[in-house]
């Protein structure tokens, strides 16, 4: 542990010296009862990250934005996810862009596990960890001798957290799969967000159900630290990219699983709702119209589209009436979205209090200034570019800056002397092709 900081209540000194801390944050320091605001919930807290592919990793990067030290263990190759930017389709650029987002902050441990020397340093890590995150396969992790069964007996205080595509037990709980495939298409989001009911089903887009998986197994390890601290014992906890794509979707599965009839959604022309509704304005641009207060906001959406006598039109006066010549609506407000630019339209409906949003582009992120201001998007340590930020903060605490994620088994040495190999046994590990040579 770094000098001078303080381990949280419960947590085994892990026997390391901390990652670099954000510039100028310092270590927090003890008085009394007394703890300086630049202390982080997790400093101190040691985790291992023996995972790939989106969600698990993404759960251990959150770890280690409040200050726990990540130790990602990959393969003498590397982590396969280090080629994901490569995959025909992938945006094209320089820098491996998934990499940097997802293996942050994180210190890297190449090493093989196949081999009993190799599997014997996993288990001094694991001897000395808080948190053991995997979403290896199940007949993997019992191969490689990594499953909980054979890791908790070596360190009952450890939290082993396990991620699956479809759960822990039934039919299907060994079956691979992605977010596109467990997430997306199982959960029923692949069906029903789609433009109408006659278009295809939808195709998702890399990571769109990974990280808000790896938010829930992120919750996961934190309410299992905090039962810690009451029982003193770790233990198994588990989320699945099925289970994250139902919670997502649970407002119409819940619909479906109390009875109700779920319609198939009309094109965008013959909307039930028009106040709720997409509009293509006069540059290109779309923007989603939200009004659920209608008897406060349906006049003044009038006034700041420019068509107040609709308000007097028997067809409109009335939410009902709406409803019944909700196509006509639609069609007088396609044409006053259509005689100004977005930029206008944004000016005139804040001014009227209107309630809406930008149909944002991915070439619209780098102006975005509430993006920046709001702390959604932050800055590498090194200066490289930005990042996309935790969802969250805790006030009085300042997350770790950004770190370039590792090089394959950058960190290799270090991680291993602070476990207690020495030169000899290190470089004996290295022989055997072990450790990278």
């Amino acid at each position: 542990m770094h000098p001078g900081s303080v381990r949280p209540a419960g947590v085994d000194a892990p026997g390391h010296n901390s990652p670099q801390e954000s510039p100028g944050t310092g270590d927090a320091e003890k008085t009394g009862d007394t703890v300086e605001q630049n202390q982080r919930p997790f400093d101190g807290l040691k985790v291992i990250d023996c995972a790939s592919f989106i969600a698990a990793p993404s759960a251990a990067t959150i770890l280690s934005d409040f200050g726990a030290d990540v130790i990602k263990i990959e393969p003498l190759e590397g982590d396969p996810y280090r080629e994901l930017y490569r995959l025909p389709g992938s945006p094209e650029g320089t820098r491996n862009f998934p990499w940097e987002l997802d293996a942050r902050n994180k210190r890297s441990l190449a090493i093989d596990l196949k081999q009993p020397d190799g599997l014997a340093v996993l288990h001094r890590l694991v001897a000395g960890s808080d948190v053991f995150v995997t979403n290896m396969p199940e007949p993997v992790r019992q191969r490689l001798k990594i499953d909980a069964g054979a890791l908790m007996p070596l360190n009952p205080r450890m939290i082993y957290a396990s991620f699956t595509a479809y759960g822990e037990t039934g039919p299907e709980a060994g079956k691979t799969g992605f977010d596109s495939t467990a997430y997306w298409a199982r959960s029923g989001l692949m069906d029903l967000v789609r433009a109408d009911h006659a278009t295809p089903p939808a195709r998702s887009v890399a990571g769109l159900g990974d990280h808000p998986s790896g938010m829930s197994l992120y919750a996961a390890i934190v309410t299992a630290l905090f039962q810690r601290e009451r029982t003193g014992r770790g233990g198994l906890v588990s989320s699945s990219l099925l289970a994250n794509g139902l919670w997502a979707n649970s407002f119409l599965v819940q619909a479906q699983l109390s009875g109700s009839v779920v319609p198939p959604r009309p094109p965008r022309d013959r909307a039930p709702n028009p106040l709720t509704n997409g509009y293509r304005c006069g540059d290109g641009r779309w923007l989603n119209l939200v009004v659920l207060n209608e008897a406060r906001q349906f006049v003044p959406l009038l006034q700041a589209l420019g068509c107040p006598e609709l308000g007097d039109d028997p067809r409109f006066a009335t939410p009902e009436a709406r409803r019944a010549h909700h196509t006509e609506l639609i069609a007088h407000f396609d044409r006053q979205f259509a005689q100004r630019p977005l930029a206008e339209w944004r000016t005139r409906l804040d001014a009227a209090d209107i309630t809406f949003g930008v149909v944002g582009t991915l070439s619209d992120i780098d102006d975005d200034e509430q993006m920046r201001a709001s702390g959604a998007l932050v800055p590498f340590a090194d200066g490289s570019g930005l990042t996309v930020a935790t969802p969250f903060d805790v006030d009085g605490t300042i997350k770790v800056a950004p770190r370039a994620a590792p090089a394959i088994g950058e960190h290799g040495e270090a991680i291993l002397r602070e476990a207690g190999y020495d030169d000899a046994q290190i470089a004996a590990l290295r022989a055997r092709k072990i450790l990278p040579g």
